[in-house]
């Protein structure tokens, strides 16, 4: 039968006939042929509106989403730190100086300590300047904030694609602490932790997650230097050996920030010490580093003036 608008022609005599509107069946006058079917004007039309309808609405949707995308753009945070692109270089550091602003444990000389580490692993150390990543509260980029994710993706981009060969650092200033134990692998019971700057609402960073994200990973050949300038660090790496001596910081012991060392300038005691022993005396062994800091902070104790290389050093950065 062929549809032509309102009328169709009998499919049995050829004669046109004249559907009524919602009329499902007709009779032929001519030889009483009854002819079924549905009309075009019904179901057709009403087929078309609905496609018509979704269609506006797939375009909405898309309209909506990319202003959302775009307004998401301009006020929400990126999702993932402005790591350097050179993430697989020789040489890589990650530099973290938590500061605490406004709160009444706040540090001060934290900032300079990463100031001071980067600037010595630069010009002494052939870091080069972006395979190092420095967190603190002083920074423009969110991302570098030192907060619990960020720090976290900053240390996993410490260790990504490392290979035999490379040498790692990991340098933290700032609040560190103990919690209880709960999985038994502490000695004395307690888990060490340090403290992001948003810990109070997102928790700290324990010794156990440090040891799964930078330590287990290594390949054989990487070796990895992690100076943890902050209270009850002593083991917060969690490694099999440790080497126990009369100077801060053990997982009982607390640690400050000082300006005993370098002038006037605020620095934390631990990372003063570890840059002037390393650049009074290159190729020092692991020993002669421990007992050279370790001199350090006693002569500054007995009142010994202090005004070596670092205390310039410090002076120049800062």
């Amino acid at each position: 039968m062929e549809m032509a608008g309102k009328r169709v022609r009998c499919s049995c005599c050829g004669v046109q006939l004249v559907v009524p509107p919602n009329t499902y069946t007709v009779q032929c006058a001519t030889c009483l042929t009854v002819i079924r079917f549905q009309t075009r004007n019904h179901l057709g039309q009403a087929h078309d509106s609905i496609r018509h309808t979704a269609s506006r609405m797939k375009d909405l949707l898309n309209t909506v989403s990319s202003k959302v995308a775009s307004g998401n753009a301009h006020h929400s945070q990126p999702v993932a730190p402005s790591l350097p692109v050179s993430a697989h270089r020789r040489k890589r550091a990650v530099l973290c100086g938590v500061s605490y602003y406004g709160n009444k444990y706040r540090l001060n000389g934290t900032v300079n300590d990463v100031k001071c580490m980067r600037y010595f692993l630069i010009q002494k150390l052939g870091f080069p300047s972006d395979s190092i990543l420095l967190l603190s509260e002083e920074e423009s980029d969110p991302c570098l904030i030192p907060k619990k994710q960020n720090i976290r993706r900053a240390l996993h981009w410490l260790v990504q694609g490392c290979q035999s060969g490379d040498s790692l650092v990991f340098h933290f200033s700032g609040h560190g602490s103990q919690q209880l134990d709960f999985n038994g692998d502490e000695v004395d019971g307690y888990d060490e932790m340090l403290w992001p700057v948003d810990h109070e609402t997102q928790g700290k960073i324990s010794d156990d997650e440090i040891n799964a994200t930078i330590v287990t990973p290594l390949p054989q050949g990487t070796k990895l230097h992690a100076i943890i300038d902050a209270c009850h660090s002593g083991t917060v790496l969690d490694l099999p050996f440790v080497c126990r001596m009369n100077s801060a910081c053990d997982d009982n012991q607390v640690s400050e920030d000082t300006t005993a060392l370098s002038g006037n300038t605020a620095t934390g005691a631990m990372t003063y010490c570890f840059i002037e022993a390393v650049q009074n005396e290159p190729g020092l062994t692991y020993g002669r580093l421990l007992n050279a800091m370790r001199k350090k902070i006693r002569d500054t104790k007995t009142g010994v003036l202090l005004n070596g290389p670092i205390a310039s050093l410090a002076k120049k950065i800062l």
